[in-house]
This record gives structure tokens, C-alpha cells and sequence, in this order.
């Protein structure tokens, strides 16, 4: 398998700080994300690169891992353990016998054979010890209206295909965790899990609080006095409500059951606070601002 350079992916140096790569990260995903890029197969493959880079970048040790071991990285924790348990075993060798599989002189060995001669039986007849598969961690990032309702993605991790159920209501920074779809265990080994983190676009007309939604609606001066009727937008379709006379400006109102889909509760959702934003007239007529100075008068 050809190595391939997350830094390069995300060109960013390999001294760049950890918001550096948040921030070339989500520059690039905005650039390559399908759904800027619809029916772009290289935007779509460009964006499954981009994604395994910020998965193992984005995280302190993965990136350490990544640092010391390259294309190895996942299976750092087994080789520091099987040097650990081969270094108290007389006859390991003498003196360089470290240095021979270490990341300075690691190129050119197939990391398969030094497990393999570490612990695969063979001439020495050592019984193989198993190792659990490293763990993966990803970012998936949404619009708010992609998780209004549960939905099915394919994502590639690590060049595998993974077919996932999103639930409705998940939030910004939510961690899940898709059991058995990390690396591949050594000897035998379980497999590791894979873990994803959601990041939440936030959405132009609404604010969200966990299952509920914060929206404002402008409704002019007249109305405000007199009383009448507003539209307005929820998330999903519109509503008509009456406006009392006499509303002040920043009046809030709840729209109960009008806001997001509460996280694995079917059928329940959160509420809809509307506040109102009463436009105040500009450029009055003559007439209309003799009528009010009488109005003014009359108080």
C-alpha cells in the first residue's frame, strides 16, 4: 500500500500547531464537501483523504503514533509491547538488536515480519500473543437540516467502505462509537472500534440548545400595536400565529413540539422560541408623521 502523507493532504508543516490543522482541515472540507461538489468523483475521493488526515492529525497521540511509526502508526502499542516483552527475554540479542526495528531503521522491513519473529512460533516455538486493532477516530461534519432525521452514510476509513446509521438529534462534538470497524488485530486479535465525532454546521436561521431551536421574527410596527397574524418559519414547514396587541419588541413566544428531534427518542422534539423584532417605520410622510404627533399628543 502506498504511503500516503497527511501533512502533505492538508498542507500544513509537521510542526504546524493543533489549530492549524483544525483550520486547514475545515477550510478544505468546506472546498470538497459533496455536497458543494455534487457528482464530482475526484471532490468526493479528495474529500475521503482529507477526513483520514484530520482523523489521525487532530489527535494528540494518534498524531504522535503517526510521527514516530508513519504508515505503521496503528500498530505502535503492540510493537512498544513486543519490544517490552522481547527485551526480558535472554537471547533477544545483544547490544543493536533494538535499533534494528526501530523507526530510524525501519524502512525497508516488512513490519509483518517483525511480529512474525517476535512472536509467530516458527523455529523458536514461542506461542503468538494477540493484540487488539488500534482504534480509529474520524470527524464527520453536517448541516443541521442532514440531522433533523435519521440517516444512512457510506464513509471510507482507511480506504474501507463503512456503511453507518446517523440518528436524528445528534449534536456538535457528539461522539459515537461503530464497534469492530477499527484496525485489524494482530495474531489474531479483536479488531479496534471506530469512533466518530460530529461537527454541526451551524445554520443560518436557527440557533439550537440540545432539542430546542431559537429563531426571530420581524413584524412591523402596526402590527405590533394593533394585533394581527405572523408567519412563521419552523425548521420543517411554516405557521400561522396570532399576534397580540401591544407586543413589545423582543417578546418571546414557544412554539411547543416545533423544535429538533430529541436524540434516540422517537417522536419526540424539543420546542420552537420564537422572538419577535418589531421593525420600527424609516422615512415617514408628511401625513403619516402628523398622525403621529397627534398620536404622541394623546397619551
Amino acid at each position: 500500500m502506498e504511503f500516503v502523507d497527511y501533512y502533505k493532504i492538508l498542507g500544513v508543516d509537521k510542526k504546524a500547531s493543533q489549530d492549524a490543522i483544525k483550520k486547514a482541515y475545515r477550510k478544505l472540507a468546506r472546498k470538497y464537501h459533496p455536497d458543494t461538489n455534487p457528482n464530482d468523483e475526484e471532490a468526493k475521493k479528495k474529500f475521503q483523504q482529507i477526513n483520514e488526515a484530520n482523523e489521525v492529525l487532530s489527535n494528540p497521540e494518534n498524531r504522535k503514533k503517526y510521527d514516530e511509526y508513519g504508515e505503521n502508526w496503528q500498530h505502535a502499542e503492540a510493537y512498544e509491547e513486543v519490544k517490552k516483552q522481547r527485551g526480558y527475554q535472554s537471547g533477544f540479542g545483544s547490544g543493536g538488536s533494538y535499533q534494528q526495528y526501530s523507526s530510524s531503521g525501519f524502512e525497508g522491513t516488512d513490519f509483518s515480519d517483525f511480529f512474525n519473529a517476535a512472536f509467530g512460533g516458527g523455529r523458536t516455538g514461542r506461542r503468538s500473543t494477540q493484540f487488539r486493532g488500534q482504534d480509529f477516530n474520524a470527524s464527520l461534519q453536517l448541516n443541521l437540516k442532514d440531522v433533523y432525521t435519521s440517516q444512512k452514510q457510506v464513509l471510507t476509513i482507511n480506504g474501507k467502505k463503512i456503511r453507518i446509521t446517523i440518528p436524528a438529534g445528534v449534536e456538535n462534538g457528539q461522539t459515537i462509537k461503530i464497534k469492530g470497524h477499527g484496525g485489524e488485530g494482530l495474531n489474531g486479535g479483536p479488531k479496534g472500534d471506530l469512533y466518530i465525532t460530529f461537527e454541526i454546521i451551524p445554520d443560518a436561521r436557527f440557533k439550537r440548545d440540545g432539542a430546542n431551536l431559537y429563531t426571530e421574527q420581524a413584524i412591523d410596527l402596526y402590527t405590533a400595536v394593533l394585533g394581527g397574524e405572523a408567519v412563521i418559519d419552523t425548521f420543517v414547514d411554516k405557521v400561522k400565529l396570532k399576534v397580540k396587541s401591544g407586543t413589545q419588541n423582543g417578546t418571546k413566544v414557544r412554539l411547543k413540539g416545533k423544535g429538533f428531534p430529541k436524540y434516540k427518542k422517537e417522536g419526540q422534539f424539543g420546542d420552537l422560541y420564537v422572538t419577535y423584532k418589531v421593525n420600527i417605520p424609516k422615512n415617514l410622510t408628511d401625513e403619516q408623521r402628523d398622525l403621529f404627533t397627534k398620536l404622541s399628543k394623546m397619551k
